[in-house]
């Protein structure tokens, strides 16, 4: 397979001279556009967008997470932000498994951290934007008022009716058609009908109302947006959402509102192959990008040829080396003990790890390294890390020889879940990756404050053998799949990438950027890849499973290629896509222009001009 024979399937590529927005709906970039239309730039853009696709709630909502890389033309740097909420008051691993938990709980009020997404809005365009919050929000507040729902929202509700039934604000506001006969048992709003959220629409204008006044009293821009923020997390609006939560069994509390806050940090990079790969630290998955990138330079992937078995099997290998590290050493690098990324990302200790991938078997167990030696260190936890496997028997039991199709099913149903991606670019040089996330349905709207509260809460452990630094602790970010990228060349943006999907995040960019860099695929045919999804790490979500040698691939994968990697012990299964959506902005600085990619087979759009 070659990159010339998958490119006959591919839309165009995305051009614009002055700027791109990309996200995951039409209706979300049409949001980015018209803020650029406006004047504004690329960060005031990205902020639109992620507004949009929250008041949208297909994949995520208001009371979510939101993480982002931005590339300031004015300083030459990446700025990581670090808006994922936190643990509440109360949360810690005996109260969770005095309710029963193994981990903390995939729904309700019991799942939240603290909401992320407006505060991440907001200091990223004090920060960096050029628009005031009212211009920004201004389309999300019109979509609160009434916009046509789209299907796939419209049927996630009703898919998830008997849980939103459970909390009486969500229930409220999407079981529109609640026992009404004419509507015949459905209960969610039709894909196409005008759907109102005018408790949302009445916080986003409480913000805006927050800024006009302090604007008016004589504030900067940064700081009536920012008098915004602190009605958010501190004013009237933060007490409403801490009561909601708490009166539905929530632990939040508004001084869990009030102490939180966003953070601009140094981002993680790596250099491969003349490009520096610019991802967000150990409270995301992104350092696994960098990891995987400095294994798989120690093979000539080049000459296996696109998607050969050799190619799937060393990609698949080195992943899950990656992977096995961020499942047992990444956390909130805030709280003790501290990290070793340092050694994780050293390029001597990717050789060592290099050396496990086996050219003809599959290994079912691949474990995490010793990443401390390689920054001077004594590794503090080779207690845990002896006893650490891929797969987590049940206490007494060792793994099942065969997992039920029930058991895949909802290991499948959890292992995509939520998110979505925006990218925007202009001509002044800024650059914006953000994997906004979180609050997607069914969520539990906290209070009359219409904000849906995020789920995150499920991606931490209560154990400390499983990792030591990623156990639930009040005030304490969980590890989270959400993972913007960005790549430069000579000190210049180059591109910007990101996805949906929980952990195939992190397989999927790593796939999307060998296209572009090993392969030749333009920008569009990249995000398009025929790629491959591995299953042997643990899900981030519900109980966190792992199916070692599961391996998913495109039906366009020859009949050779399938007996190769059979009799290296993998278990196909096919289908017809398998790239994310990927979206993506490619910089051209050779012409001078900005190319977009968004593939065929999700919602994702982009606009140029």
């Amino acid at each position: 397979m070659s990159g010339a024979a998958h490119a006959k399937s591919v839309k165009p590529v995305l051009h614009g001279q002055h700027w791109v927005a990309v996200t995951g709906k039409p209706l979300a970039a049409t949001a980015g556009a018209k803020i650029f239309m406006q004047g504004g730039n690329a960060v005031d853009a990205a902020c639109a967008m992620i507004a949009a696709t929250s008041t949208m709630w297909d994949t995520l909502g208001w009371g979510g997470e939101t993480q982002a890389l931005i590339y300031n033309p004015h300083t030459g740097k990446v700025i990581g932000v670090n808006a994922l909420g936190v643990a509440p008051t109360g949360a810690t691993p005996e109260f969770f498994r005095k309710k029963g938990y193994d981990y903390p709980p995939e729904f309700g009020p019991l799942a939240a951290v603290t909401p992320g997404t407006p505060g991440g809005i907001m200091v990223m365009l004090a920060e960096y934007g050029k628009l005031s919050l009212a211009e920004v929000l201004a389309p999300a507040i019109d979509m609160a008022d009434g916009y046509p729902i789209e299907e796939q929202a419209a049927n996630t509700i009703e898919r998830w009716k008997d849980e939103l039934r459970k909390w009486p604000e969500s229930r409220r506001t999407f079981l529109v058609h609640e026992n009404d006969p004419a509507f015949k048992g459905r209960a969610a709003p039709v894909a196409g009908e005008m759907f109102r959220q005018p408790d949302l629409a009445a916080t986003l204008r409480k913000l805006v109302e927050t800024e006009a006044a302090a604007l008016k009293a004589g504030k900067s821009r940064k700081d009536a947006i920012m008098a915004a923020y602190d009605r958010f997390y501190q004013g009237d609006i933060a007490k409403e959402f801490a009561r909601g939560s708490r009166e539905l069994g929530g632990l939040h509390t508004p001084a869990d509102l009030a102490n939180w806050q966003v953070h601009l940090e140094e981002p993680e990079t790596t250099h491969y192959r003349g490009i520096d790969v610019y991802k967000l630290t150990t409270w995301v998955q992104g350092p696994s990008l960098l990891q995987a990138l400095n294994i798989l330079e120690n093979f000539d992937l080049k000459s296996m040829g696109y998607n050969s078995s050799r190619y799937i099997h060393t990609l698949y290998q080195s992943m899950n080396l990656a992977f096995a590290d961020r499942d047992f050493y990444y956390g909130d690098p805030r709280f003790p003990p501290e990290e070793p990324i340092r050694g994780l990302l050293s390029k001597d200790y990717a050789r060592e790890r290099a050396k496990l991938v086996r050219p003809d078997r599959n290994d079912p167990d691949i474990r995490p390294g010793d990443p401390y030696p390689f920054q001077n260190a004594t590794n503090p936890f080779k207690e845990q890390l002896q006893k650490w496997h891929t797969v987590k028997p049940a206490p007494g039991k060792a793994p099942p020889a065969q997992w039920s199709p029930i058991t895949v099913a909802e290991f499948d149903r959890t292992f995509r879940l939520g998110t979505t991606s925006v990218e925007a670019a202009d001509k002044e040089g800024w650059v914006v990756s953000v994997t906004p996330s979180g609050g997607w349905i069914p969520a539990v709207i906290a209070g009359k404050t219409g904000i849906g509260m995020s789920q995150r809460m499920q991606s931490f452990v209560l154990d400390a053998d499983d990792n030591p630094f990623n156990v639930v602790a009040p005030g304490k970010r969980p590890r989270a799949t959400l993972t913007p990228s960005l790549a430069m060349k000579d000190g210049k943006p180059l591109l910007a990438f990101a996805v949906q999907g929980g952990d195939t995040q992190e397989q999927n960019l790593l796939q999307f950027f060998l296209n572009f860099v090993e392969f030749g695929m333009n920008v569009q045919e990249a995000a398009e890849g025929a790629n491959i999804t591995s299953y042997q790490m643990r899900d981030s979500f519900g109980a966190h499973e792992s199916f070692p040698g599961r391996l998913t691939l495109t039906h366009s994968v020859p009949a050779w290629v399938r007996t190769d990697l059979q009799r290296m012990g993998y278990k196909l299964e096919f289908v017809e896509n398998n790239s994310g959506p990927v979206t993506a902005i490619y910089l051209d600085r050779q012409h001078g222009t900005l190319a977009g990619a968004a593939a065929w087979h999700g919602d994702d759009y982009g606009i140029a001009w």
